[in-house]
């Protein structure tokens, strides 16, 4: 895999995490769920943020960024606080295995940037009420 696949990679990631995120949100109430919401809200922001930089890392480079999907599948029961959270941490443990793979594609600013996200996504796991794991975004290394 080139750098501009796993950025490639990594955008097609962004755009689904900002549409479940916006799904999510829009499934929680910021009255009766005021922390699940809060959290939700700043996934969102960060994962935008995220979208945006990477189309413009990909527009530097020459390249024509990934467009996003139409429709992105969501969990089929999202009828709780526990489910909405299980799905938001489903959606940053696959944006953290995504980062890590860019990581290993990468160097300077670009490697030390999806670094960064990786650590942010497993953070936001442990917001979400993840268990912490070894070698986050590495599944392959988390029973080590």
């Amino acid at each position: 895999m080139t750098a501009v696949d796993a950025l490639q990679h990594t955008l097609a990631a962004e755009h689904a995490a900002v549409y479940v995120y916006g799904a999510l949100g829009g499934m929680t109430s910021q009255a009766s769920a005021a922390a699940l919401y809060a959290t939700l809200t700043e996934g969102y922001d960060a994962h935008r943020t995220r979208r945006d930089a990477l189309v413009a890392q990909l527009g530097r480079r020459g390249e024509r960024p990934v467009a996003a999907e139409a429709v992105y599948d969501l969990p089929a029961d999202l009828a709780g606080e526990g489910q909405v959270r299980r799905a938001a941490r489903s959606v940053e443990r696959a944006c953290a295995e995504t980062y890590a793979a860019l990581v290993s594609e990468t160097t300077g600013d670009l490697r030390s940037g999806a670094l960064a996200a990786l650590a942010e996504s497993a953070l936001r796991e442990l917001d979400l009420g993840a268990e912490p794991q070894h070698f986050p975004g590495v599944p392959e290394l988390r029973d080590r």
